[in-house]
């Protein structure tokens, strides 16, 4: 078993393109979070200049936005509603405060439908959702800040992103390098010599899954020294804490799990099959299934996580981030899932001997 995990890292570490596929993962990863480690506070008089509307669905603050609590959010809709009637319903500016008294006492809810009904006014459901995030002033973006460093690091807050997207990058390195992990142990002569050698199928099996899985880890390793470096450069004037702690973290709870179940899938498919190949399809079916959005028992449409899905993701804003339901649970069965085919693939092994 050491012979062969030994064997089989060095012969990654030696490969060219294993460092290419580290370089490839490490442009994804800054490419797609680069922006996030722009956040920072703003001096007096300093503004984020952008083309963009005063109110967004979703925003971020390094682009100058901020989420409006619930009162901020009513009073943001309400001034729109106001102007909405003035322009679109050629009201007078008595008339339309009139229809705005009226709204005032009422809920949400009720607001909407009294909008269409009274006035056909269908869009006062999508101007609230259109006025989620505003531009703040940078007194009010410096005390969004303030506010959530208060009890986490910045660094908290970037790596469930850095673990979202070095997620799906290490899911594409790794599909390709663990391809070849047993490439050649499956070429017909090889594979047969493999079986007459006083090497017991438990052995066997788990050296290849070890190396595997420690090629994906020095991957990481890597991944995360990096992105720690950047985020202390990056943020270095800002005054924000960064701990690589918090990136180990987010990688053990969120990208090795999944690691450790590809490695796995790949051994079982190429034992079964004699070639790794066919693995390749079907991982990607696999991404694809893990990183489907659907529908919560709200009827609210985002990426909630499915069962067994090999890819954890953060889609929300910087600071307002949180794991899908049960993703931590979620972790633990593949885990859990990942021994039961590694002790199947050596059962297959076995068979295939005698």
């Amino acid at each position: 078993m050491i012979a062969i995990f030994k064997r089989e890292v060095k012969n990654y570490l030696k490969w060219p393109l294993f460092w290419v596929g580290v370089l490839l993962v490490i442009y994804g990863v800054f490419n797609a979070t680069s922006p996030y480690l722009t956040t920072h506070y703003l001096e007096q008089g300093e503004k984020i200049v952008n083309d963009y509307p005063d109110t967004v669905d979703s925003a971020d603050v390094y682009e100058g936005y901020i989420p409006a609590n619930p009162e901020k959010h009513r009073e943001i809709w309400i001034g729109q509603i106001k102007q909405g009637l003035m322009a679109e319903f050629e009201m007078s500016d008595l008339d339309a405060q009139s229809v705005i008294n009226n709204l005032a006492d009422m809920e949400l809810e009720e607001a909407f439908v009294y909008l269409e009904e009274e006035y056909d006014w269908y869009g006062a459901r999508y101007l609230y959702e259109n006025s989620t995030y505003y531009k703040g002033t940078p007194e009010e973006i410096n005390a969004y800040l303030d506010e959530k460093m208060e009890n986490k690091t910045f660094s908290f807050y970037y790596s469930r992103k850095f673990a979202d997207f070095a997620g799906l990058f290490m899911f594409f390195f790794a599909t390709i390098m663990l391809a070849v992990l047993f490439l050649q142990d499956t070429k017909k002569h090889t594979y047969e010599l493999l079986h007459t050698k006083p090497m017991s199928g438990g052995k066997y099996v788990l050296g290849k899954v070890s190396a595997g899985f420690t090629v994906c880890l020095i991957a990481l390793a890597i991944l995360n020294i990096v992105f720690w470096a950047l985020c202390l450069i990056y943020t270095k004037d800002s005054g924000f804490e960064v701990r690589l702690w918090d990136f180990v973290v987010s990688t053990v709870l969120y990208i090795l799990p999944n690691m450790l179940m590809i490695v796995s899938v790949y051994t079982l498919i190429s034992l079964i099959f004699k070639n790794p190949l066919p693995g390749v399809p079907l991982l990607i079916l696999y991404m694809v299934y893990s990183n489907m959005g659907g529908r919560n028992a709200e009827g609210v449409y985002g990426y909630w996580g499915r069962p067994f899905a090999i890819m954890v993701r953060f889609p929300g804003q910087l600071f307002d981030t949180a794991p899908p339901p049960m993703a931590l649970l979620n972790q633990s069965f593949l885990i859990l899932a990942s021994v039961v085919i590694i002790l199947i693939s050596i059962q297959i092994w076995k068979r295939r001997r005698m």
